[in-house]
């Protein structure tokens, strides 16, 4: 047993384990275990407006076998995260800056949905369908956390087929009071 197990780039393991294989433990440095991969904003010059940069265990050394993992959301105004899911992970969502609506829908199609603004936090129970959108004039940040070094998503309109622009009107169609924007 071992304190730490950053990631050892580019080694393939012999057998299977769930996670990546370690670093041998006298080449462990401090740079294993810092990322600056979300101080600089995603590109959200697309189709939904948005950009999500996820740090796993494999770009992020330090996250090997600590069931961890983080990600960035940018979100221009009009901005979306359409329906999608984790399979293997919860995740907890913190607004960095501006306005995020963000909702979840549970086993009894029942909708959660709430306005979050600066410092808030809300978050969406592992494997269930999920959004955030933009809910202000202004570009919107946020930070997620995922108990998991590897949430996978699941979006709904690669698994049906449904176009994006669809899956993104059905997503805004969840909002049912536009007044809390």
């Amino acid at each position: 047993m071992q304190d730490t197990c950053p990631t050892a780039q580019g080694e393939e393991s012999i057998f299977f384990i769930n996670g990546y294989p370690c670093k041998n433990p006298t080449e462990i440095n401090a740079q294993d275990f810092k990322s600056t991969k979300l101080t600089i904003a995603g590109d959200t010059d697309n189709y939904l407006q948005s950009n999500v940069t996820m740090l796993t265990a494999s770009e992020f050394p330090g996250l090997n076998t600590l069931g961890l993992s983080v990600s960035r959301t940018d979100l221009e105004r009009d901005g979306s995260v359409p329906l999608h899911s984790h399979p293997r992970s919860s995740e907890l969502l913190f607004v960095v800056s501006g306005v995020v609506f963000a909702g979840f829908v549970d086993t009894n199609d029942k909708i959660f949905q709430t306005v979050l603004r600066k410092g808030d936090v809300f978050v969406f129970p592992r494997g269930l369908l999920h959004f955030c959108l933009s809910g202000g004039f202004e570009r919107a940040t946020a930070l997620s956390f995922y108990n998991s070094q590897s949430p996978g998503v699941v979006n709904i309109g690669g698994v049906f087929g449904i176009d994006q622009e669809r899956i993104v009107n059905i997503t805004r169609s969840l909002v049912t009071d536009r007044d809390e924007l």
